[in-house]
């Protein structure tokens, strides 16, 4: 976004900075002269508007082009962005065609009650009855995907698989979806299962208001009893910017109406909801908190009660790689008894495994599920999750500064020539700047801080980056933009890959001032 006024101010600073004629020893000359060259190259190229145009979207591959088969060189730079975002929605829809977004969810109901319910006098006689016996009584497997024909059509092929205490069945199902407009859609279902007959289904989103929006979802399922039809509708508002309302009516089977209210915020999410319906009517309360740590964990709780009885539950959830998620929920009700909930989601599949302890109330079981998956999940976490990552990092940094090695190793060498050709201009800078008590930057670094504890085995890597920015100073003032600070002449990335930070000790009015700056925040000194 730079102005021709502000390229040329800069070119300017610069070749007074860089002129060889400025330097008279032979191998500052030489130096200087490379620089030059630099500086007068980028200024050729940003100060053309079509070259610019090129080299903000391709870089510097796209200059270098024979002939340049992208686009003709002789476009308005208008033109040519026009022609650039025409192939890149091209290459968009061409990877939409290839995209199938599957997703999957796998589920494993375990029976363990025998751990807490047992009764002595049942196992007395029975071979191995010492050990109590837990098993697999439920198994649910579905799995979906999505194929994009067009730009406003989508198949969906999804199907699933479901087994309880020896009897199971499945279902396929599918569904084409066209995007009408921009405020709806609809989708046609068909389907069918050996438990239940053929299904139709018919679904239309659509928005009424920019704040308000309808859902209407009708079926047809054919069975041996006849056609059962159901009907479900959904109206749905904002209420503010982080709240919304939601009313559902449904009939057919499992007739019901349902309100709820949601608030959804950067730290926490609330949700309470209140059914009528056959055959269960309920109201329910859950809170949800998001801790702003890189892990994003999340403390949650929960209170149902209704005509089935009574369940309160808690839980928490973490991230623990970079695509997965890991959580678990123990639930305690009346008459249901305890149970322990864990999930995995990994990148778009889900593993779900309900654990049953008990039919009854009793405080052991729900000590052992609240303690026993904190104790394991500290334990992995410590001892195989933490290790993992950290040498996945580490291979990951280690690719990354051999791809980029002999880049960094030119750069570093770039900018300690700058460094060098600098210190005439930084004198008479520090010395204009002395006679006004103006500023002055005593030190700066540039590089990989480690200022927490936890990480303290870790290795600093920085730079002194006390010349380059002192350079910069013009009238008692030092602006960077949001930028990567690695560009800015005299820098260089010290730690490819890693997070970096600018601190600056200054000197401003005799007062001596400190300021952290991360890599890509904007830094104006002195701070008001």
């Amino acid at each position: 976004q730079a102005s021709q006024e502000e390229l040329k101010a800069a070119y300017r600073r610069l070749c007074m900075l860089y002129h060889p004629d400025k330097h008279r020893d032979p191998e500052l000359k030489t130096q200087a002269e490379r620089l030059f060259n630099l500086v007068h190259q980028a200024y050729e190229v940003l100060s053309d508007p079509q070259t610019r145009a090129i080299y903000d979207i391709y870089g510097r591959r796209g200059l270098e082009m024979e002939g340049w088969e992208v686009v003709e060189r002789k476009r308005t730079p208008a033109e040519i962005r026009e022609e650039f975002e025409r192939l890149q929605r091209e290459r968009e829809e061409r990877r939409l065609q290839q995209r199938t977004n599957p997703k999957g969810t796998i589920s494993v109901g375990i029976d363990a009650t025998d751990l807490f319910d047992r009764y002595d006098e049942e196992y007395e006689d029975v071979p191995g009855s010492s050990f109590p016996q837990i098993e697999i009584n439920k198994m649910h497997i579905s799995q979906s995907i999505e194929a994009p024909l067009t730009a406003t059509d989508t198949a969906i092929l999804s199907g699933n698989l479901s087994t309880q205490n020896g009897n199971g069945g499945g279902s396929i199902n599918f569904a084409l979806r066209r995007v009408t407009s921009a405020k709806g859609w609809g989708e046609m279902e068909f389907g069918a299962g050996d438990l239940q007959g053929p299904l139709f289904g018919l679904k239309i989103f659509r928005n009424l208001t920019p704040r308000c929006f309808i859902t209407t979802n009708c079926a047809l399922q054919f069975s041996s009893r006849g056609i059962r039809p159901g009907l479900t509708t959904v109206l749905a508002r904002n209420l503010d910017k982080n709240t919304m309302g939601y009313l559902q009516w449904r009939w057919g089977i499992q007739s019901a109406m349902n309100t709820s209210i949601v608030r959804d915020t950067k730290t926490s999410h609330f949700t309470v909801a209140l059914q009528l319906g056959i055959p269960h009517s309920f109201m329910m309360v859950s809170y949800q908190h998001k801790f702003q740590d890189e892990d994003q964990t999340r403390v949650k709780g929960s209170l149902k009660a209704g005509f089935f009885g009574t369940i309160v539950e808690y839980g928490a959830e973490r991230k623990i790689s970079r695509h997965s998620i890991l959580g678990a929920t123990v639930s305690v009700g009346v008459p249901q008894g305890v149970s322990l909930k864990i999930k995995l989601n990994r990148a778009s599949q889900t593993y779900f495994f309900p654990v049953h302890l008990t039919d009854q109330l009793l405080p052991s079981a729900v000590f052992y599920a609240t303690v026993g998956p904190l104790v394991i999940y500290f334990a992995m976490h410590r001892l195989i999750i933490k290790p993992y990552l950290r040498a996945q990092k580490e291979r990951e940094l280690e690719k990354q500064r051999e791809s980029t090695a002999s880049d960094i190793l030119q750069k570093k060498q770039e900018a300690e020539a700058a460094v060098r050709l600098m210190q005439e201009s930084v004198r008479r800078i520090i010395e204009a700047e002395e006679a006004r008590m103006g500023l002055i930057v005593v030190n700066a670094w540039y590089g990989k801080f480690v200022n927490d504890n936890s990480r303290k085995n870790e290795k600093v890597k920085v730079i002194d980056v006390t010349v380059p920015l002192q350079c910069l100073v013009k009238d008692s003032k030092l602006i960077l933009t949001e930028a990567s600070k690695a560009g800015l002449p005299g820098f260089y990335d010290p730690c490819v890959g890693e997070e970096k930070n600018l601190k600056v000790l200054y000197q401003f009015r005799g007062v001596l001032h400190q300021v952290m700056s991360a890599d890509n925040e904007a830094l104006r000194i002195p701070k008001q």
